[in-house]
């Protein structure tokens, strides 16, 4: 692969997508980091076919638009990723070897070997910065003008990891800040048949997340990573369903921990 100097052409969609970010008017500061799956086309495929770059190695398959209907009941801002997390992992440190992965789950990615440190540098300086530019200014906004700002970020994850099932609908991962996943959490499992995990299929800390820690956690905001198992919202029926069962528990836990409800 050649030493790219740039890596974004003006083909190439902005490093950030915002949702109802002009009109929102509520608490909550939705961000979806792994919402799309573009490869900039100066890294051509990454050295994958079609139907990985398609899979949940690429992508949090259905994410995005469960994101979006979570922005439209709670009147939220949301701010998406459209470049696959196989260009980098706009939820790991740079530093970090999970931030350009060299394989992932059990299928190597031919294009992110032997990268030099000029490669490395233009994926963080052209989608990494611009993006976290992006939510920490939202942010810093908000907090300038005085509104109350409750952040969660949306996710999606595979029924199946290398072999090993996954039993839980969702997951409510946090780190520091435990009081919201746990208001959520509390709702959550009163609806019959839905199985809810804390810190499941991971859990969050600084090694494993970046978003959460950096943009909410040091400034003192509750917040919430919340992860759905994919196959709940693999067509838009199903993550309008799930849209609702988590907008019925987090606007009443949000206006609890913002102090603007009882």
């Amino acid at each position: 692969m050649e030493d790219l100097q740039t890596l974004l052409t003006a083909e190439d969609p902005e490093p950030v997508a915002s949702y109802r970010e002009k009109e929102a008017a509520g608490p909550v500061l939705l961000v979806c980091e792994h919402a799309g799956r573009r490869i900039p086309a100066r890294l051509g495929d990454l050295g994958l076919s079609a139907e990985d770059r398609m899979r949940h190695i690429a992508w949090d398959v259905g994410a995005a638009g469960l994101a979006r209907e979570l922005a439209r009941r709670l009147d939220a801002c949301l701010l998406m990723q459209p470049y696959s997390r196989l260009v980098c992992d706009c939820n790991r440190r740079p530093e970090v070897d999970s931030f350009i992965v060299t394989v992932s789950e059990d299928t190597p990615v031919p294009g992110n070997m032997d990268l030099d440190p000029a490669q490395r540098r233009a994926r963080i300086r052209e989608v990494f910065e611009p993006f976290h530019r992006k939510v920490a200014a939202t942010v810093e906004d908000r907090l300038a003008r005085g509104r109350t700002t409750v952040f969660v970020t949306v996710h999606s994850f595979t029924p199946v990891f290398l072999g090993r099932k996954r039993p839980m609908h969702v997951g409510l991962l946090y780190n520091r800040h435990r009081e919201l996943a746990a208001r959520v959490g509390r709702r959550l499992r009163r609806i019959e048949g839905l199985v809810v995990a804390d810190n499941e299929p991971y859990a969050m800390d600084d090694e494993s997340d970046y978003t959460v820690p950096f943009h909410a956690e040091r400034r003192g905001l509750p917040c919430l990573e919340i992860e759905v198992r994919h196959d709940l919202l693999r067509d838009a029926e199903g993550q309008r369903r799930m849209a609702d069962v988590l907008a019925a528990a987090l606007a009443p836990s949000v206006a609890e921990v913002a102090g603007t409800g009882r």
